[in-house]
């Protein structure tokens, strides 16, 4: 079984936030990592605040043969509140390709989730056992167009539905809400600076 590392959230735009320059390239990428992080902590009421996100923004998830949007934070609130509450918040990407651009990112990840055997059989998935915990892992391509202020319009999610995977977890290898939260928290003071103009000349 392909593992991720939850911390791996911010491996992509770490990388890249070491080397790049341009201010508003590196403002899109500290949102992102933010936003990644506080997600997968399950603190997302952070990310619906002024500063990270506009009035009125607009989610397109296509996911598991469904097609949906949200639009506005109360929408969108609703629907991180749903996911957290489920025990359902904990996932990243085992590889990331991240890209940025003056309109915002553009990623493509073989992402895992460890995600509560009941929530899968909600779904509609065939789960033996809904007390067991299971990763979930597949092909995931998402655009997060960012305005003239560096604050997330929107996420489009579209998902390779012929990739996805359901295996069933060693406990041991399970990393809960609350074990997700705890690594991370130290990573949120942790971007890395940007490239050092001397090292250029």
């Amino acid at each position: 079984m392909n593992m991720f590392d939850v911390r791996d959230v911010v491996k992509e735009p770490d990388a890249l936030l070491a080397v790049t320059e341009n201010p508003r390239h590196r403002a899109i990428l500290l949102n992102f990592r933010r936003h990644a992080l506080l997600e997968v902590s399950g603190r997302w009421q952070e990310i619906l605040v002024p500063e990270m996100v506009v009035d009125e923004p607009l989610y397109r998830i296509n996911e598991n043969g469904a097609s949906f949007q949200l639009r506005g934070m109360t929408e969108i609130g609703a629907f991180y509140a749903g996911l957290t509450d489920a025990r359902a918040n904990v996932f990243g990407p085992i590889t990331d390709h991240v890209a940025v651009a003056d309109w915002g990112l553009a990623i493509e990840s073989f992402f895992g989730h460890h995600l509560p055997g009941r929530v899968l059989a909600e779904q509609g998935e065939d789960i033996d056992d809904p007390d067991a915990y299971y990763q979930l892992t597949h092909y995931m391509a998402s655009f997060w167009p960012y305005d003239a202020d560096c604050r997330l319009i929107g996420e489009h999610i579209y998902e390779d539905t012929g990739s996805r995977r359901i295996e069933k977890m060693d406990p041991a290898d399970v990393i809960t809400p609350e074990r997700a939260r705890e690594l991370l928290t130290p990573l949120f003071d942790a971007a890395p600076p940007g490239p050092d103009p001397a090292r250029q000349r």
